[in-house]
C-alpha cells in the first residue's frame, strides 16, 4: 500500500511520515483492497483555533469505493490517530453491512423501502404562530441578505460550499454501504429502480431513513 503525505501551511517531518505509514498499514486488516492512502495535514495559523489547529483528512483508494475520514486536534499525531480510529470504525460498519445483507437474493430499492409508509407533511405545533404574518408572538421583521445563491435571514456567519459528484444509479443497499465508507450522516444518490434522486440518512444506532423526490409535475 502506497502512502502519500502532504501538508498545507506546515512542514511534515520524516518521523510523522513513518508514524503515519505504520498506523495506516493496520487498516489493511479491515480492507485488503486498499492500494493507496493519501494523508492531508492542514495547519490552522489562527491562535484562537489552538484546540483544532491541525486538521487531518485520510483518503483510501482501492478497487472499491473511496473511503474518507477526518479529524482535528491540537497536534498532528493526535489528529492522525483520531482520523484513523474513525476510518477503522467506518470500515467495520461497512463490513457488518456486507455480512448482514450477504444472504439477500435481490437488493432493496427505495420504492420497496418506502412501500406502505404514510406520507406526513410537517406542520407547526398547535398554537405556535411564530413567523406567521399577523400571528400572535410575531417577531419584528428580520432583514434578509443574499449570499451567493442563498438568501440569508438575520445575522450570523455562513459558510457556503458547493460540491458536485457523479451520480451513477445504485440500490439503497449500495447507497448505505457508500455512506458508511465516507463517514457521513447522509448520502445523496439516484435510485436505480425509480431513477429518482434520493437521500439516505443516519438515525440512531443502525437505523436509517430515506427521502425520495417525486419529479412528477402537477
Amino acid at each position: 500500500m502506497d502512502v502519500v503525505v502532504t501538508g498545507r501551511h506546515c512542514e511534515i517531518s520524516e518521523r510523522f511520515r513513518e508514524h503515519a505509514a505504520e498506523k495506516l498499514a493496520k487498516l489493511e486488516k479491515h480492507d485488503h483492497r486498499i492500494m493507496r492512502m493519501h494523508v492531508e495535514v492542514d495547519c490552522e495559523p489562527n491562535p484562537r483555533q489552538h484546540d483544532h489547529a491541525v486538521h487531518v483528512e485520510l483518503t483510501a483508494y482501492s478497487k472499491g469505493p473511496v473511503i474518507r475520514a477526518e479529524a482535528a486536534s491540537d497536534d498532528k499525531m493526535s489528529a492522525l490517530d483520531m482520523a484513523l480510529d474513525k476510518m477503522a470504525s467506518q470500515m467495520r460498519r461497512a463490513a457488518d453491512r456486507r455480512r448482514v445483507h450477504r444472504g439477500r437474493r435481490a437488493p432493496v430499492s427505495v420504492g420497496q423501502a418506502l412501500a406502505g409508509l404514510e406520507v406526513v407533511a410537517d406542520e407547526p405545533p398547535s398554537g405556535d404562530t411564530r413567523g406567521v404574518a399577523g400571528g400572535e408572538g410575531q417577531q419584528d421583521v428580520v432583514e434578509e441578505r443574499q449570499v451567493g445563491p442563498i438568501t440569508v435571514t438575520g445575522d450570523g456567519p455562513l459558510v457556503v460550499r458547493e460540491k458536485t459528484h457523479p451520480a451513477s444509479p445504485m440500490t439503497l443497499d449500495q447507497a448505505l454501504y457508500e455512506m458508511e465508507l465516507v463517514g457521513h450522516d447522509f448520502y445523496l444518490f439516484v435510485d436505480k429502480e425509480s431513477e429518482r434522486p434520493a437521500v439516505v440518512y443516519r438515525r440512531k444506532g443502525y437505523d436509517y431513513g430515506v427521502i425520495s423526490l417525486d419529479l412528477g409535475s402537477d
